[in-house]
C-alpha cells in the first residue's frame, strides 16, 4: 500500500537553469524508490541539473511544469512507467532521461497491464475504538435507527414532466418566510430528474432510476417529502415507493387540477411536513453513525500526493470509529483494482469488484471508447496523463481497511467499514449514488478547483495544493497542499476527521455557504430511450 512521504519544506522558483546542482528532493517529489519518475514541485527550467541519491545527476531536457513528471532514467519504446512503484503506462516512444514524460511520451497503447490481484493478501481486520471511547457529533436520530447530519423537507419529482413543479414549489415556500419558524429545518429542496419515462417499463435500469429516487428521500438527511407526478410515466410512483400504510403524499398532475393547482397542493403540503421535520433534535451520536462518499474531481498531479492520501487517513479513522466509507467512481479504480483485491475480506467480495471491472470493459467497448479516455483535458494540463495513473492517486481516498463489501449503483449500504460502489467517474452522478445508498456525508478532493456541493449531503471540499486554496479560499474547506511544505499526511488527515465531525455537527461547509447542491442531484441513467 503507498504512503506519501514527508516532503521537504523548502521549495525553490525556477525561471531559469541555476548555475549549481539542486538536490532532488528540494524541487520534485519522488515517491517510491522503484519509480521512473520524479514530480516537479515547481517549474523546472531546462538545464537544471538534479541531484539523485540513487541514479546520479539528471539534466533536465525542457521546462517540466508543477505537478508533472520528469524522467529519472531513459526508458526505451513499450517498457512500462512507474510512479508510486506502480505502472502508470508505458512508453510510446524512447524517453530520456531527464524528459518531461507526459501524453507525447506516454500512454496505455497496446501494451498489456497484468495485475497480481492476490485476493485477500493484504486482509487485516481492524483493531476498532471502544464503543465507551467512540467520538461523537451531534446528529439526527430518525425512527429506524439511521442518523442524519443535515435535516431537510424535500419534494421529489418521479418523472421530467413534474420537475419543473418541483421548483416552483420550494421557491414559493423559501419566498414565503415560513422557514424562518422552524429552526431545526435546513431548508426545503427540490429534487427535479431528466428521467422517468421513455424507458422499458419494468427493466433493471429503470428499477436502477426508482431505487436513486427512492434512496435520496427515504435518507437520513430527509425528515419528509412529497413526491410530484405527472401521471401517465413509467416510473409510477406506488413502483418506486411503497404507498400503503401512511407513505408520502403523491401529487398528480393529471388528476389533481392540473400544474397550478398541483403547485399549490404541493406549497401546501410541505407547509403541513415543516412541523413534524422541525421536530427533530440534535444529539450526541457516535461516530460510527458516520458513512461517508469518498470523491476526487479536477484531480492534478497533486492529488495522488497530498489530498487523496490525508483523505484516505482520515477514512481509516472513520472506520476504526465503526464507521463506513464508500468509494465510487469504478472508472478511477481501473488499473488500481489490485490495491483493493488485496484487501478484500473474501473471494467474493474482491470477484464482485472485479465483475463491476470487467463490465465497464463491455461498456465502453460498446460504444467504440475507452476507460483511458478518462483523464479530463483539466487532469492533463495538471500533470495527469493515463487512467491508471489517475487510479494509482485516487484509490488512495480509500485508506488501508479492508474492503468488506461492493455494491451496485444507488443501493442501500449496510455493511461497516470500506464498502466500493460501482458508479461512474462523473462527480454529479457518482455523488447522487453514494448518497442514495445511504452515505450522509461526502469528502471531495480536487486538484484542479471545484465549486461541487450536494443536497442534502454536505460536501467537504480538499485542495490539493497552496496555490488552488488560495485562488479558491470561499469553495475549498481543507488545504492539504501544506503537505507539499512539510505538514505530516497524518495531521492534515487528522483535520479532515475533525473537520467531518464539525460539519457532521452542523458547521457549514463552503459549498453550503454559497448556496451550491441543488443542481448536481444527477441520477444515472442507463439502458435505451424509447
Amino acid at each position: 500500500m503507498y504512503r506519501a512521504p514527508e516532503v521537504s519544506s523548502q521549495r525553490v522558483r525556477l525561471s531559469a537553469a541555476p548555475a549549481e546542482p539542486v538536490e532532488l528532493g528540494r524541487v520534485a517529489v519522488l515517491l517510491d524508490d522503484r519509480d521512473d519518475v520524479a514530480i516537479a514541485k515547481e517549474m523546472l527550467a531546462p538545464g537544471t541539473v538534479l541531484l539523485t541519491a540513487a541514479g546520479g545527476p539528471v539534466r533536465v531536457q525542457q521546462a517540466v511544469p508543477a505537478g508533472h513528471k520528469i524522467a529519472l532514467r531513459t526508458v526505451e519504446p513499450g517498457e512500462p512507467v512507474r510512479r508510486y512503484g506502480q505502472i502508470i503506462g508505458f512508453a510510446t516512444r524512447e524517453i530520456a532521461c531527464g524528459e518531461h514524460v507526459h501524453a507525447h511520451n506516454l500512454g496505455v497503447g497496446e501494451s498489456e497491464l497484468r495485475l497480481d490481484y492476490a485476493v485477500g493478501s493484504d486482509y487485516a481486520p481492524v483493531e476498532l475504538v471502544p464503543e465507551a471511547e467512540r467520538r461523537t457529533f451531534l446528529g439526527f436520530r430518525r425512527a429506524d435507527g439511521r442518523v442524519g447530519t443535515r435535516n431537510y423537507v424535500a419534494v421529489l419529482a418521479s418523472v421530467n414532466c413534474s420537475s419543473s413543479a418541483t421548483r416552483q414549489v420550494v421557491e414559493a415556500v423559501r419566498a414565503s418566510g415560513e422557514l424562518a419558524r422552524y429552526p431545526n429545518v435546513d431548508d426545503v429542496i427540490a429534487l427535479p430528474t431528466k428521467g422517468g419515462c421513455g424507458a422499458h417499463y419494468g427493466s433493471p435500469d429503470l428499477a436502477q432510476l426508482q431505487r436513486t429516487l427512492r434512496g435520496t428521500v427515504d435518507h437520513p438527511n430527509v425528515a419528509a417529502y412529497v413526491v410530484l407526478s405527472l401521471g401517465c410515466e413509467d416510473n409510477q410512483p406506488g413502483d418506486m415507493i411503497e404507498l400503503d400504510g401512511g407513505g408520502p403524499l403523491v401529487l398528480t398532475i393529471q388528476q389533481d387540477g392540473g400544474f397550478r393547482r398541483t403547485v399549490d397542493d404541493g406549497v401546501e403540503a410541505v407547509r403541513r411536513l415543516l412541523p413534524f421535520a422541525n421536530e427533530a433534535v440534535r444529539k450526541p451520536v457516535p461516530a460510527s453513525e458516520l458513512v461517508v462518499a469518498l470523491q476526487c474531481g479536477g484531480s492534478d498531479g497533486w492529488s495522488g500526493v497530498t489530498a487523496n492520501p490525508a483523505l484516505g487517513r482520515a477514512a481509516d479513522e472513520v472506520v476504526r470509529q465503526g464507521g463506513t466509507v464508500v468509494l465510487g467512481e469504478t472508472t478511477e479504480v481501473y488499473g488500481a483494482e489490485h490495491l483493493l483485491t488485496r484487501r478484500a475480506r473474501s473471494p467474493e467480495v474482491a470477484e464482485k469488484l472485479l465483475e463491476r471491472i470487467r463490465w465497464w470493459e463491455r461498456y465502453t467497448a460498446m460504444f467504440g471508447a475507452s476507460i483511458d479516455n478518462n483523464p479530463a483535458p483539466g487532469n492533463k494540463a495538471g500533470g495527469l496523463t493515463t487512467i491508471y495513473e489517475k487510479s494509482l492517486g485516487a484509490v488512495a481516498k480509500a485508506g488501508s481497511t479492508p474492503l468488506n463489501d461492493v455494491v451496485e449503483y444507488a443501493e442501500r449500504i449496510v455493511e461497516r467499514g470500506f464498502v466500493h460502489m460501482d458508479t461512474p467517474g462523473y462527480d454529479p452522478v457518482s455523488v447522487t449514488g453514494q448518497v442514495a445508498g445511504g452515505c450522509n456525508i461526502v469528502v471531495f478532493t480536487t486538484g484542479r478547483g471545484s465549486c461541487f456541493g450536494f443536497k442534502p449531503a454536505p460536501s467537504i471540499k480538499i485542495a490539493s495544493n497552496s496555490d488552488l486554496y488560495a485562488a479558491q479560499t470561499p469553495d475549498m474547506d481543507v488545504n492539504a497542499g501544506r503537505i507539499l511544505e512539510g505538514a505530516a499526511v497524518e495531521h492534515v488527515g487528522g483535520e479532515i476527521f475533525e473537520e467531518l465531525l464539525a460539519v457532521a455537527s452542523g458547521k457549514p461547509t463552503k459549498s453550503e455557504l454559497a448556496g451550491v447542491g441543488e443542481e448536481e442531484f444527477n441520477p444515472w441513467i442507463v439502458g435505451v430511450t424509447l
